[in-house]
């Protein structure tokens, strides 16, 4: 193993990361899901500098799918069970070092394309192996992308210049998450199998297919290192444990490296020197996440964002099916858990390492944590589902001699701060539910439900409201409804489906019902009190 050089981090390389460009800022970009657009952000006043379309093309590429019976049956596969319901138009994102470009990768279009950040124009686009473009990485020094092929069981090492596929990464099922080393000398990489099936029982998890962690010859793009993950858990007394890596964080120093398993609440700590893992770590549930099943998991993952801080003292992990944020002491793995609203999906470090950003993609905000403080200390609002964000520099127009620096695409005149960048949020005002029951003779059973929020202004009225029903303890139905204004009032409305299981063991059932708002850049989340309805 010493000659991997994972013992301490090397010290140059001819792929090592060059010092800021000059003319550049800084800048924090966050990549819109289902809206298909990225948030360029100020990181140092939390507002938003512009918006980008990252599909002006979506017309074009539309019709080459609808052309294809295949790439139309996975389009809808994607939105169906991947998207839940949405089109997947912006997974992963970097901006180059020099702050001219950036890359995106979008899966329902199976593609990776190169954006002019002054111009917002499309400089090349590459299509990749398969049906699906998913996770991302950039070389230190900018002149690789690595993205990971879904579908295609690869991931493309691509030059950034050009847009041409100079190498394939042999990988598992379902390439998942790539990161290079501190170097650039060596890839960290791991696939996650087929986690959009419901076969989540660990009875089936061999129909996961082959799942596994990999490091790799940045140079040469060779596999060093393969390691089944679920069989070194098993070794180390953790049996029944999936293999399928999530986010990763590495350490400073390269030898431990930290790893978010489907299904575990927590994380995993892996020694790459002795090959073996070292400690598991459970952190808290809450009492909604407790109760929930295994197949109604967001894609398999209990947790999905995991980050390091610099000094490599602390963690920062994003409690999905939790609805919190973890700042984590490495030492003893206490966790200051911080509530953030509905599925925090991804975590990064701020460049100086002091903050951690984590999308909370229910909400449509980024959550700005401190390290050192261990809470929320800023609120970003963005747009529709938020999951990647990334850290990166922004080139800035040349000022004529007296005039200030310009952000290209974005006059400074025209860039408002984002409303409640930088906010404290408040409580939401009382959120109320009603329920009525349909007539309906069959399963699945209907039942209407409809509230309203108090006490909210037009900016306040944005996110979605989660109504679950239960019979005794067991959830037979949810939705997930989309907060409106309608006139001066804050409302939601619609319907929760409930199959044949709640009538088990009689003719009729008696439910109960509560909505629970996810929370905004500007409010807290929030509950209702319960409403109860009949069915039968």
């Amino acid at each position: 193993m010493a000659a991997l050089g994972l013992a301490a981090p090397a010290t140059a390389s001819a792929g090592a990361a060059p010092g800021p460009v000059p003319g550049t800022r800084p800048i924090l970009v966050v990549g819109n899901n289902h809206a298909g657009t990225a948030d360029v952000v100020d990181p140092v006043t939390f507002s938003r500098l512009f918006r980008m379309n990252i599909v002006p093309d979506l017309p074009e590429r539309l019709a080459e799918i609808h052309r294809d019976p295949v790439r139309l049956a996975f389009f809808y596969l994607i939105r169906s069970q991947i998207g839940m319901g949405h089109d997947q138009l912006v997974d992963d994102l970097f901006p180059s070092p020099d702050g001219r470009v950036l890359y995106v990768s979008r899966p329902s279009l199976a593609d990776v394309v190169a954006f002019d950040l002054r111009t917002h124009e499309i400089l090349w686009r590459r299509p990749v192996a398969g049906n699906r473009s998913d996770h991302m990485a950039i070389s230190p020094d900018g002149a690789r992308l690595l993205v990971s092929a879904s579908t295609g069981g690869v991931v493309h090492a691509i030059d950034t210049a050009t847009g041409e596929i100079v190498a394939d990464i042999p990988s598992g099922d379902q390439p998942h998450e790539s990161n290079y080393s501190e170097d650039g000398s060596k890839i960290f990489h791991a696939s996650i199998g087929t986690v959009f099936t419901p076969l989540d029982d660990p009875i089936f998890d061999a129909a996961k297919g082959d799942r596994v962690f990999q490091i790799v010859d940045a140079k040469t793009y060779e596999v060093i290192r393969r390691i089944d993950i679920g069989k070194k858990l098993a070794d180390a007394g953790y049996p029944g444990m999936s293999s399928a890596v999530r986010p990763m964080a590495v350490a400073p120093g390269e030898r431990y490296v930290y790893l978010q398993i489907s299904f575990l609440h927590g994380f995993v700590e892996y020694d790459l020197i002795e090959d073996r893992v070292t400690r598991v770590v459970d952190l808290p549930l809450t009492e909604a996440s407790r109760r929930l099943r295994r197949d109604e998991y967001v894609l398999d993952s209990a947790h999905h964002g995991l980050a390091i801080n610099p000094e490599g003292t602390k963690l920062c992990a994003a409690g999905t099916m939790s609805d919190y944020a973890a700042i984590v002491r490495r030492s003893d793995f206490t966790a200051r858990v911080i509530p953030v609203g509905e599925k925090p999906y991804w975590s990064t470090n701020s460049a100086d390492g002091r903050h951690c950003y984590v999308s909370v993609s229910g909400a449509d905000r980024v959550a700005v944590l401190s390290y050192d403080e261990e809470r929320e200390i800023a609120s970003i609002p963005v747009g529709d589902h938020p999951q990647r964000i990334r850290v990166g520099r922004l080139k800035i127009d040349e000022p004529a001699p007296g005039e200030p620096a310009t952000v290209p695409g974005a006059p400074a005149a025209s860039v408002p701060a984002a409303p409640g960048s930088a906010a404290v949020r408040a409580r939401p005002g009382r959120l109320t539910l009603r329920a009525v029951t349909r007539r309906d003779r069959r399963a699945p059973f209907r039942l209407r439900v409809s509230g309203r929020m108090a006490s909210t202004t037009t900016a306040t009225c944005v996110g979605t409201v989660r109504v679950e029903a239960r019979r005794g303890t067991v959830r037979v139905g949810r939705a997930n409804l989309r907060l409106r204004r309608r006139g001066n009032a804050c409302v939601y409305a619609g319907t929760v489906k409930v199959g044949r299981t709640a009538l088990r063991g009689g003719r009729t059932a008696r439910l109960t019902l509560q909505a629970r708002f996810g929370g905004n850049a500007l409010l807290l989340p929030g509950r209702s009190g319960v409403a109860r309805a009949r069915l039968g």
